[in-house]
């Protein structure tokens, strides 16, 4: 999702940078949005204008310890639940941080204050970016995660069907509509 203010496109070696940053310091992370779609896939099918991760509340701070080195601060959002930074070039990281159960469900805490839950399968996502493996959320997931919620935008049907058509995932929520655009 576009972010209000956000002109920079984040291109895959921003990703990688981001990633290796955050895994030098032993933060557990998964893609998830486009760059988590076009990680699954393998190529990256659009442009992007942030990247989203999903990341253990507890490694939260460490996480914009880190960032915050690399030029990035809060804009938006809580740490507690969904929160956006932005660095002085305008690209975005959009953070979901989750706690998880004792069945390895991560539990996220949405604005509203309730929660929503990630299965625990869902974090079992492998992709690439530029040849660099990733974490990421499985087809199924983003599928879910897509499916509710907010209104979704151009982008989020090209990332939807595109798991439909490599995966075979089922289309959920507004992307199962017939009528809808398929280019």
């Amino acid at each position: 999702m576009v972010k209000p203010g956000s002109t920079a496109r984040v291109e895959a070696a921003d990703v990688i940078e981001i990633l290796d940053a955050l895994d030098a310091a032993g933060v557990a992370l998964w893609l998830d949005g486009g760059w988590g779609v076009d990680a699954l896939l393998g190529e990256e099918t659009r442009t992007h204008q942030d990247v989203d991760l999903v990341v253990e509340l507890k490694d939260a701070p460490t996480m914009r310890s880190i960032l915050a080195t690399q030029g990035f601060a809060l804009i938006e959002g809580s740490p507690e639940s969904n929160f956006v930074l932005r660095d002085g070039r305008g690209r975005e990281v959009d953070v979901h941080p989750v706690r998880f159960d004792e069945a390895g469900n991560g539990i996220y805490r949405m604005e509203d204050g309730g929660d929503w839950s990630y299965a625990a399968a869902g974090f079992d996502g492998r992709g690439s970016i530029a040849g660099r493996a990733v974490s990421c959320l499985t087809a199924e997931m983003q599928m879910v995660g897509h499916a509710g919620g907010y209104a979704p935008h151009e982008t989020d049907f090209h990332d939807m069907r595109l798991l439909h058509q490599r995966f075979g995932t089922a289309l959920l929520g507004p992307y199962a509509e017939a009528d809808r655009p398929t280019g």
